[in-house]
């Protein structure tokens, strides 16, 4: 069966830039295979991740973060809030909103993302170790399309692809979608036309991230 055209970008990316690493987490110490935005706890080439609950509820933490900023402002975030050992559910609950909103300030928005935090911390206990559906997670208060299924995918190795700013203009450059399309429809389009495997929307979404960042100044090779 003939390869789509965005399965074939898929795999010119890949070739490319090689695998991403996604998603990057405090206590590992790889480095970024491309040496952009943060610089460490990537993973290349291994899928085993999250390994532990703590590092499932930290892909949480930071897919709610990154909301509207950029990963190094995440990453500045996180290392304040495991500082104050206090990336954990029960121990994020247990801090005042002030003190949570000083330490993730570095992410912007730090009063809406508290709050979007300690709702999450809630949920996550209320799991006791299941597999969120993704309606469930879009029942909690801040967490939308993007944010569900970055948790569902990276968290939780479900079938979410993850459809962000990135990917609209990557693929809207390549002609490969239209202008404007909605989340949920562009999300559909990449579906429809790529492998049904996690794994291989994990390393999508990732590439789409590093191809935008350089657009202008690295013409992807052909």
């Amino acid at each position: 069966m003939r390869e789509s055209p965005l399965f074939q970008l898929y795999r010119r990316l890949l070739a490319e830039y090689g695998p991403q690493g996604w998603w990057p987490l405090l206590d590992h110490p790889g480095t970024n295979p491309t040496k952009t935005g943060s610089i460490t706890g990537y993973h290349p080439g291994d899928y085993a991740f999250p390994k532990t609950d703590a590092q499932r509820f930290e892909i949480g933490v930071g897919a709610i973060l990154t909301q509207n900023t950029a990963w190094p402002n995440v990453e500045k975030a996180l290392v304040n809030m495991k500082a104050a050992s206090a990336l954990d559910p029960q121990s994020l609950l247990d801090l005042a909103p002030e003190a949570l909103g000083a330490m993730i300030r570095p992410s912007g928005y730090f009063n809406a993302k508290t709050r979007k935090l300690k709702a999450w911390a809630s949920f996550y206990l209320g799991l006791v170790g299941a597999v969120p559906s993704r309606p469930a997670l879009l029942e909690v208060w801040g967490i939308g399309p993007e944010t569900a299924d970055s948790i569902r995918l990276y968290a939780y190795e479900q079938p979410e692809l993850v459809v962000d700013a990135y990917t609209r203009r990557v693929l809207e450059t390549e002609g490969l979608v239209p202008q404007g399309t909605n989340y949920e429809a562009l999300k559909k389009i990449c579906i429809d036309h790529l492998p049904a495997d996690p794994l291989i929307y994990q390393e999508f979404h990732a590439l789409m991230v590093e191809r935008a960042k350089r657009m202008k100044t690295h013409p992807l090779g052909k």
